[in-house]
């Protein structure tokens, strides 16, 4: 099967990377030379536009950083739908706003294609490892057909309405996700005040009920030994919360600790933290109470 595969980034990459070893005919692109190089040294083939790999593509891969740059690829000059092809699919892995992913489902549509918006959770590793949850939002026929792909991918596929609704299902998920890393940042840093272990709040915490999945995947593994590599950018979370919050005030609901978790991300990237790991929020707690949260190595 001829399969697409648009967008390289820190997601886009290991997918691509796990559907190339499937065995399919991958057809990639990418604006980062070094991604694609890298694509290609494993046999996939470079394209230089998203036009050309519609002209060939059965199914197309999207995994993009924001709304702008999905609907550029998507609509603009030598973008997907410029060449698109009857029948075709569209499989959307980016985080958009859910409207504008109904709004692109509907274009496609207009095509004789089809498209899903199927945005992941995972982080780098879920990608390397298959192992993602993946929302789908769509027609249950198009997820047959996009199996074929998603099953290379996600450990956990979850049809969960129309077009648009794996963006909300998304969206509600990583406003949570948001909220939870920086109110476990600020409760490891008060109890380090306090002048407790580490090691030991997360083992009491994470059989207590102010267990959370960001106390536990992020403390142990980035926050204890201050290594903040990304696994889910700062950038990329605030993001996030930027589209849950805009969501909410169009629809008059109110969001007091997502906008408080939105303000505290921003402050992260004033401090040049944004490629850095979520966890690296804790930064902020420590600085403010003059101690650091870590174990030794």
């Amino acid at each position: 099967m001829k399969v697409g595969f648009i967008g390289l980034g820190a997601m886009g990459r290991p997918m691509a990377k796990r559907l190339q070893n499937a065995g399919f005919d991958l057809f990639v692109h990418d604006l980062m030379p070094e991604a694609v190089g890298e694509m290609v040294s494993l046999g996939s083939v470079a394209k230089d536009n998203p036009a050309q790999i519609a002209c060939e593509a059965e199914i197309i891969c999207s995994s993009l950083p924001n709304s702008a740059i999905l609907m550029e690829v998507a609509t603009g000059k030598n973008g997907i739908l410029s060449t698109m092809r009857p029948g075709t699919l569209l499989i959307d892995f980016s985080s958009v706003e859910p409207h504008l992913s109904r709004r692109l489902a509907e274009a496609v549509e207009a095509k004789g294609a089809s498209m899903l918006d199927a945005p992941v959770s995972g982080g780098t590793a879920g990608a390397a490892n298959g192992a993602l949850t993946i929302m789908v939002g769509g027609r249950a026929e198009d997820l047959d057909k996009a199996m074929i792909i998603l099953k290379q991918l996600g450990k956990k596929i979850i049809h969960v309405g129309d077009n648009g609704q794996g963006q909300a299902m998304k969206l509600v998920n990583n406003l949570l996700l948001g909220i939870n890393m920086a109110a476990a940042a600020e409760a490891l840093t008060l109890g380090r005040k306090l002048g407790l272990n580490p090691k030991i709040m997360l083992d009491t915490i994470a059989q207590s009920s102010g267990a959370s999945y960001a106390l536990t995947a992020k403390a142990e593994k980035f926050i204890f030994p201050g290594k903040f590599a990304p696994g889910f950018a700062v950038d990329l979370q605030y993001k996030d919360l930027e589209l849950a919050v805009n969501a909410a005030k169009n629809l008059t609901v109110p969001l007091p600790m997502g906008n408080q978790a939105q303000q505290i991300f921003e402050v992260a990237r004033a401090k040049d933290l944004g490629r850095e790991d979520i966890s690296s929020v804790v930064k902020l707690y420590e600085e403010a109470a003059k101690t650091k949260v870590r174990t030794q190595s």
